[in-house]
């Protein structure tokens, strides 16, 4: 019986070694993800476009200067974050509260794959995507190729769709009443979202980077203005999501006005850009 067991080990080693020579003794090659492409996703080039015109860049980290991640990450994005302010109308204390939340302050799986600071996933996006256990599993979110793309793609999510606009009718300085709004127009299932955003904004004097925006020479009505015509004819290279990044119109109510049942436009077709009257 030994030597029966013994022939047989004897057969499986001569086979895995046989084997190790067949391939020249070469280890199997991990698979990598694919590369990034050079030229910037269609998505990015209409971000980079609606940036009125100059984007700010992130400020630098020096990591002695900060008592922890949250003060770090304030750092790095609040001038960004009053930038939208600006641009927008969101409360930089509520950009900012999100971003800290949203992406634990730079440091999620999420944030350092994609660039992603606030959780938004998919939705038609066309840009890159990377797939990450939320609600679901693999379910798709935005990446972004540079932090502030994410920043930019948040103030348009909220500017340009049906469900957020009631925000816009609170203060700027209000950053409760727009804690409280985002629950209730769905932006995060978690019921006390509302209240850690407050805690964030009161713990971290948020609300500082707000009351220097609203000192600054800007007049805050005007960030809020859509200022479109009523119709639109499409030209060559147009898309929806282009065209609604062009005239601050969300691809979702561009469908609605115009009874379309899909993506597809062809050029020379005429799009109602608001109702008509």
């Amino acid at each position: 019986m030994d030597t029966i067991r013994n022939f047989s080990k004897l057969v499986v080693f001569s086979s895995l070694l046989a084997l190790l020579v067949a391939c020249g003794g070469k280890k199997v090659a991990v698979q990598q993800p694919p590369e990034r492409s050079k030229a910037m996703a269609d998505s990015e080039k209409e971000l980079a476009r609606s940036a009125q015109e100059n984007m700010l860049e992130v400020n630098p980290i020096r990591p002695s200067k900060f008592n922890n991640k949250v003060e770090a990450y304030i750092h790095r994005y609040s001038d960004i974050a009053q930038q939208e302010m600006r641009l927008y109308g969101i409360p930089a204390s509520i950009t900012l509260a999100q971003g800290i939340l949203e992406s634990n302050s730079g440091k999620s799986r999420l944030t350092t794959r994609s660039n992603n600071h606030f959780g938004i996933k998919c939705n038609g996006w066309k840009g890159d995507k990377v797939y990450h256990d939320d609600d679901a599993r693999d379910e798709c979110f935005r990446a972004y190729s540079r932090p502030h793309y994410s920043f930019r793609d948040h103030s348009l999510f909220l500017f340009q769709r049906s469900r957020y606009r009631f925000l816009f009718d609170y203060d700027m300085d209000d950053y409760r009443s727009w804690a409280r709004g985002l629950k209730k127009a769905g932006y995060a299932t978690d019921r006390k979202y509302p209240k850690k955003l407050i805690k964030l904004i009161k713990d971290y004097n948020l609300d500082t980077f707000d009351k220097e925006v609203m000192k600054g020479n800007f007049d805050p009505k005007k960030t809020r203005k859509i200022d479109r015509p009523e119709r639109y004819t499409v030209k060559k290279g147009d898309t929806l999501y282009s065209i609604s990044q062009r005239f601050n119109v969300s691809v979702e109510d561009l469908k609605q006005l115009n009874q379309l049942n899909s993506n597809n436009i062809e050029i020379g077709q005429k799009l109602y850009l608001k109702p008509l009257k």
